[in-house]
């Protein structure tokens, strides 16, 4: 079908036909035979289109909305309610998730390092991935964002083009970034913003790590818009350990969704009088597609041929690995597949003793590995469900009637025949489990219940530092967040330019000769002033080696998941209320659950620790999109004689200086 422009309606146009009719009306009246040699041309046509319609499997479509962005769509819908087909034919901004997040099992994990070479361009699109019409920012001009992959010890070169209208920059959630801060795309913390027009090069080597993964826009909330996509690195390791417990591997990227950009929604959520009510998703999204219901929406361009749900067509009697990812801004997901048990074998990159559950509870950003079986008998389709944990939520959205999205898991008899990727006619006829406890409360995972399959003790704590997150009235009624009575905005520059700035250029012959500046000689919370005079980088100092304990006590009503970059921390304890100073030393050290991004409970604690041996600038923050922009982020500033030792490329300075 041919591209619609933001002002006609998309259809498909027959200039043969519209020529005829053009000149039978001129000559309707003067003569009865070119009146039916009119109307045998028009029906001859339309015999012919419907029977290459037929033969290829689609029907024609005529699409009866206006196009309301300012972003001309990059594909038309694939048909029009006036006709109705069981076959979608994916709009090119549509990524099939089906084949592109499907992980080959012949990947060959122990082959010698390599450098892997992936290109990404963002740009601004109009989609309908829930057949609702917006605007998108995506990456290489689909949606969810491809998937990168590389071995444990290879370098990537991941070149970013900037072809949006706004700012990017790139981080790659949960990757250590050991020796590279400069390349962990966190704005104005590690780095400027990329341009519209411009480019950056990210380039860093992924040792030690290995399991899954995601990378995401850093600047804004811009990754609710769409820049997103899973990452997973592979190891022999892992594949000694847990490769003969699955036949295939898939991703699946659960989020939540919005029908307008999201810069709308923080701007309404920043203002006065807001007093921390979020936005409420309109639905959810299985690997970037799920029903609508768009009569929910009058008047808005909404395309319920293309309310397409997720199929996942798995072959029958063998067990699955699903990459389940949390990509959403602000929702916990209940991840489920009916009569599908679950056992979970990696939480955030860290393998897991396999334990077996029903409900996954999901926070944003967080990670698993479930194994499941395809053996049940009696039916050969299945809900897959993405529930939207309501609890969390502080009101509600009238057009999210049903906060549980499903996705179709269909059987097939082989792995070469599958189903549609995405489609709105395949459904199931099954229950989903019985456990009801679930959502009753934004919880994590417990941990407690969990253990690393690869042990590793945690050491002694050398230091320990207290953060109490929460959120008051300011001035002009604003309700913002803090960190120990700090609420965190945007740098005037990246802070980690301005340390480098401030610790390369006065070195004589070793940092240990300068003594100008607080950065090298401050163990603890640096002067709010000390970047730039800027008042909002609450900055905690680590001069040298330390097993830092920090205690963050959430003072809020609401969750919040919070990520730490540059590491994986030991979940110490959790609990609810005032954290238990007497049992401190009692905390278990043996082998305890080892993550990136730790939910930590309404009005509750949780004690995470850390070897602060990667020397940067690395952010502790709520992954709630809202929660960030609203100032919920604080940093740990490691060994900054070492910060004084990087070698950025001059790519990464220019971007800094052309601000």
């Amino acid at each position: 079908m041919s591209s619609a422009t933001s002002d006609e309606p998309a259809y498909e146009k027959l200039p043969a036909v519209a020529d005829d009719r053009n000149h039978g009306v001129q000559n309707v009246d003067q003569n009865g035979d070119n009146r039916r040699r009119y109307w045998i041309r028009i029906v001859a046509v339309l015999l012919i289109l419907a029977a290459i319609a037929v033969a290829l499997g689609v029907g024609l479509g005529v699409g009866l909305h206006k196009h309301q962005n300012s972003v001309t769509p990059s594909s038309s819908p694939s048909s029009s309610p006036l006709y109705t087909t069981s076959t979608y034919a994916l709009p090119d901004w549509k990524l099939d998730t089906s084949t592109a997040y499907r992980i080959s099992k012949s990947w060959n994990s122990s082959e010698p390092t390599t450098t892997r070479v992936y290109n990404l361009t963002i740009s601004d699109v109009v989609g309908w991935p829930d057949g609702y019409n917006r605007t998108l920012t995506l990456i290489n001009g689909q949606f969810p964002g491809p998937l990168i992959e590389a071995n444990m010890g290879d370098r990537l070169i991941v070149n970013v083009q900037n072809k949006g209208v706004n700012l990017t920059t790139i981080h790659f959630h949960g990757l250590y970034q050991n020796g590279t801060n400069y390349m962990d795309g966190t704005y104005q913390i590690s780095q400027c913003g990329i341009p519209p027009g411009a480019s950056f090069t990210y380039n860093f080597t992924v040792p030690n790590q290995y399991g899954t993964y995601w990378y995401h826009s850093h600047y804004s909330t811009q990754y609710m818009d769409g820049v997103v996509g899973p990452f997973v690195i592979h190891a022999q390791e892992e594949d000694d350990l847990i490769g003969d417990m699955y036949d295939y591997d898939q991703v699946v990227l659960v989020s939540d969704w919005y029908h307008g950009l999201s810069d709308g929604y923080l701007s309404s959520y920043l203002a006065s009088g807001n007093e921390n009510t979020e936005p409420v998703p309109d639905n959810a999204l299985i690997n970037g597609g799920a029903y609508f219901d768009c009569s929910l929406t009058p008047g808005d361009t909404c395309y319920q041929q293309d309310a397409n749900r997720t199929i996942f067509s798995f072959e029958q009697d063998k067990t699955y690995r699903l990459r389940v990812v949390n990509t959403g801004g602000f929702a916990e997901i209940i991840f489920s597949v009916d009569e599908h048990p679950l056992t979970v074998v990696e939480g955030d990159g860290v393998l897991i003793t396999p334990t077996t559950l029903h409900k996954l509870n999901v926070a944003v950003a967080q990670r698993y590995s479930v194994l499941i079986t395809t053996n049940v008998t009696g039916t050969d389709t299945f809900w897959v469900r993405a529930a939207l944990n309501q609890y969390c939520f502080a009101t509600t959205n009238p057009v999210l009637v049903d906060p549980e999205i499903t996705g179709v898991l269909t059987y097939s008899s082989s792995a070469n025949s599958v189903a549609a990727p995405y489609s709105n006619s395949i459904t199931a006829d099954t229950d989903s489990w019985g456990d009801v406890a679930a959502n009753v409360l934004c919880l994590d995972l417990n941990n407690t219940s969990i253990e690393p399959m690869v042990a590793m003790e945690a050491p002694e704590a050398t230091v320990f530092y207290r953060i109490d997150a929460g959120f008051m009235i300011g001035a002009y009624a604003i309700d913002l967040a803090y960190i120990n009575g700090t609420t965190w905005k945007p740098a005037s520059s990246s802070v980690l330019y301005q340390a480098y700035q401030m610790l390369s250029p006065s070195l004589s012959s070793t940092v240990a000769d300068n003594n100008n500046t607080e950065l090298l000689n401050t163990t603890g919370t640096l002067s709010l002033g000390v970047f730039g005079g800027d008042q909002n980088q609450y900055v905690i100092n680590v001069p040298d080696y330390q097993v830092v304990d920090v205690l963050i006590n959430n003072l809020d009503d609401g969750a919040h998941p919070f990520h730490l970059h540059g590491y994986k921390f030991w979940v110490m304890g959790t609990g609810p209320g005032a954290f238990p100073y007497p049992q401190y030393s009692t905390f278990n050290t043996t082998n305890p659950m080892r993550r990136d991004t730790l939910q930590v409970a309404a009005y509750g604690w949780a004690l995470i620790r850390f070897v602060a041996d990667n020397a940067g600038l690395w952010p502790l923050h709520c992954h709630i999109s809202w929660h960030l922009e609203a100032g919920l982020l604080m940093q740990f500033q490691v060994q900054p004689d070492k910060i004084a030792q990087l070698e950025p490329p001059a790519a990464w300075a220019q971007l800094c200086a052309a601000q």
